[in-house]
């Protein structure tokens, strides 16, 4: 047998075992048992990409089967979705149409393989973002089909999955976008092991080293954890057993993902954070109607063992989270001193809350994988995105903002002054509310009645607060609300309603700036206002005209002087070198500016950039997140085909990964410590005699490293301050930490910038 037939034999092993064990996870759920459409599906795009190989070299049959095992197994659904998931890429792919789809397999499973093609096919510019563009399309064919966003979720944890075949530069942009579009939908739609997978696989490929570290750090943790997790529940397992329950308790680890997430927003070390282990009480109601009371009843018993924390006890059973999730969560102190999350829920809570809205359908009688008014809250937020996508926003990255904010907003609940509930999120004003109602309430909102008190627009509900918005036909939106509102959908109303306005005051300022340049015999009046938004940092053409008619810009002979020439020599962008010069040798040279590096047509963008010593000054360090060398950097080729650096955590950086994934570089360091950089400590402990001398003993004398700055106050016995620091890369900054550390009293040492 010849190398080719016993390649081909083994692909059709591989092919043919992963479809049965498809078809066993099938057989074993509980939808109906449709194996015929599934066969005819699996023999349809088996033969649609015949020959095909993905960049792993397996052969393409194999990722719609993973797919559709993914939707089977981990989300739950039925044979219309699974069919849906093997034909996924057969139009987009192969010369097959959907109309083709409809003839064979009927009009359902058709409307949701277009679905997924529109989201995956479409043409766009360079300049346009493509993926807030494809995320419209999403959500638009979303509100036909909720099973296309299920689907599309499965093909994006499949290629998370497979992701070590891809470049560098590919794998910064699918991870980011996965981070910064994909995992909060699962989370949204209730996929919290989608979600957590997602967050853990894009973690990985963008900062290696520091996912690798919590791994061993959780590792080397494991058996004092799960000690600690054993003396903890013992008692508890002796009062369920007396009352009957049955039960399980599972251990709930806090996944690598989270734990580095609360490190850099707490600016906090592994070992500070306190709730890495979390106890879960999953039990079987004896009477499915009495389950919320088991679970308070639960509570009340443990409680009793252990003394619970006044403020952290989170009830979702009687208003569940917008994405289904019900559970009641407490804090309880151990023996060991130390706090830990009991979450309490029924075997249906904890199946809705690993499996989402797909679990719902286990718990009805309706046909195969169909769903109907159990999804009144999601069908609500769908509701919600429609009425953002009634106003088309000029930047899809906009757009993108919005749809995140309803996707992480974890929720208050209000009453109307009939006591209508309605469900917000945490953090949202008086104002937030008056559009979430009706828009005209809100554009024409003057302040608000809560709980029967006068307060204005910006005040900020609580939960429980009933509110009264009051209203006057003189009042219009103002630029300045923007500023304090928090939901998508006053975010986008606003927005529209000041568009309207500002294009009346445009039109009047590039009145104004033709007068200006016929006065002055300017003759190419466009060329001429790009030249003067780029001199004065306006956005756009437009915010140019908008700041001359509302006079924030008064043109005169410094703008005449910028346009004929005068000035060429200051003109361009304002750039933050990094570092502090060459030691001593920066005299002479000190006052070129260097030439930034101007991406080529033919430039290989698979390949890594290395930032050295001598090419430094030829990229772009943007002042959004400081990066030095040693951290974990990206470049990016902006609309002047220069490169700009960011760290790949960078909040700049996500929006970029998820809408100009094609500019993404892979960027590394190659630097001899010959430059220094600026880096901020911040210090926290108690105050004493002499700790001002350790500190800077530690820091200049045995490490002969720099203070630019030292700042220090003190109350009560407490100082707190900052350091700022030249140094060569994050190495140094880390070992100056490590070394920090060790200075008795003081309790706190954490990196700002």
């Amino acid at each position: 047998m010849d190398e080719d037939m016993m390649r081909e034999a083994a692909d059709d092993k591989l092919i043919n075992d992963a479809f049965q064990h498809l078809l066993d996870s099938y057989l074993s759920s509980r939808h109906r048992k449709k194996v015929d459409i599934i066969t005819k599906a699996y023999n349809f795009a088996r033969q649609a990409h015949k020959g095909v190989r993905r960049l792993s070299g397996e052969p393409y049959i194999m990722h719609p089967i993973a797919v559709a095992q993914i939707a089977c197994e981990e989300v739950g659904l039925g044979s219309t979705s699974i069919c849906a998931a093997l034909l996924h890429d057969v139009v987009e792919d192969t010369d097959y149409t959907t109309e083709d789809i409809e003839n064979i397999f009927g009009p359902k499973i058709a409307q949701i393989v277009d679905g997924l093609t529109k989201i995956s096919g479409g043409i766009f510019g360079e300049q346009a973002s493509a993926q807030a563009e494809n995320f419209k399309k999403l959500l638009l064919t979303m509100s036909e089909d909720i099973r296309v966003i299920l689907i599309k979720i499965c093909d994006r944890l499949h290629n998370m999955r497979t992701l070590e075949s891809q470049p560098a530069n590919k794998q910064y942009k699918i991870a980011g976008e996965t981070l910064y579009i994909y995992a909060p939908l699962a989370n949204r739609l209730g996929l919290n092991k989608v979600k957590t997978e997602l967050e853990n696989l894009s973690f990985q490929y963008e900062h290696p080293e520091e996912y690798a570290s919590i791994k061993e750090k959780l590792a080397s943790t494991h058996a004092q954890r799960h000690e600690l997790f054993d003396e903890f529940t013992v008692p508890i397992e002796v009062e369920l057993q007396k009352m009957g329950i049955h039960y399980e308790i599972k251990e709930r680890v806090k996944s690598p993902y989270s734990i580095w997430s609360k490190m850099q927003n707490k600016h906090v070390t592994f070992d500070e954070i306190y709730d890495i282990l979390a106890v879960r009480i999953i039990f079987t109601p004896n009477n499915r109607e009495d389950e919320i009371n088991e679970c308070f009843k639960i509570y009340v018993a443990i409680s009793k063992i252990y003394k619970s924390h006044p403020d952290r006890l989170r009830d979702w059973l009687s208003h569940p989270k917008a994405n289904g999730y019900q559970a009641l969560h407490v804090t309880l102190m151990s023996k060991q001193g130390r706090w830990i999350e009991v979450q309490i829920r029924s075997d249906r809570m904890d199946e809705i809350a690993e499996q989402g809205f797909a679990a719902h359908w286990k718990y009805k009688d309706g046909d195969d994988d169909e769903y109907t008014e159990d999804e009144a809250e999601l069908n609500e937020w769908l509701r919600t995105i429609k009425e953002i996508l009634d106003d088309p926003q000029p930047d899809a990255m906009d757009f993108l903002d919005a749809i995140k904010l309803n996707l992480f907003a974890s929720e208050i609940f209000v009453f109307t002054p009939k006591g209508e509930i309605k469900t917000m999120p945490a953090g949202c004003t008086a104002l937030d509310f008056a559009f979430t109602i009706h828009t005209f309430l809100g554009s024409h909102c003057i302040g608000a009645k809560v709980n029967h008190k006068l307060v204005p627009l910006s005040h900020k509900l609580q939960s429980g607060d009933q509110v009264e918005i009051l209203t006057s036909k003189s009042q219009h939106v103002q630029p300045s609300w923007i500023n304090f509102v928090s939901t998508a959908k006053a975010k986008a109303k606003i927005q529209a309603i000041l568009r309207r306005n500002s294009r009346d005051q445009q039109k009047q300022g590039e009145e104004m700036f033709t007068e200006f340049c016929k006065k002055n015999n300017i003759d190419n009046i466009q060329a001429a206002a790009d030249q003067l938004t780029e001199f004065h940092e306006s956005r756009s053409r437009d915010d140019f005209y908008q700041s001359l008619a509302d006079k924030t810009i008064l043109l005169g002979e410094k703008d005449l002087d910028e346009l004929q020439g005068k000035e060429a020599g200051k003109k361009g962008w304002r750039r933050l070198v990094p570092f502090l010069g060459r030691d001593k040798k920066k005299k002479e040279g000190a006052a070129e500016q260097p030439e930034l590096f101007v991406v080529p047509e033919k430039f290989n963008r698979k390949k890594p950039i290395f930032i050295t010593d001598d090419n430094i000054t030829q990229y772009k360090f943007k002042h959004c997140c400081h990066p030095i060398p040693g951290d974990d950097v990206l470049g990016f080729i902006d609309g002047r085909h220069q490169i700009e650096i960011h760290k790949r955590a960078c909040p700049v950086a996500a929006k970029l990964k998820a809408s100009f994934g094609n500019r993404i570089l892979d960027a590394k360091w190659d630097m001899h410590k010959k430059l220094f950089f600026d880096a901020t400590i911040r210090i926290q402990g108690i105050d004493r005699v002499g700790m001002l001398l350790d500190i800077s003993q530690i820091i200049s004398s045995q490490m002969s490293v720099n203070i630019h700055r030292l700042t220090i106050t003190s109350e009560d016995g407490m100082f707190d301050g900052s350091v700022e620091l030249r140094v060569h890369d994050r190495d140094d900054v880390k070992e100056i930490m490590t070394n920090l550390r060790k200075i008795e009293d003081l309790k706190d040492v954490t990196q700002i910038m």
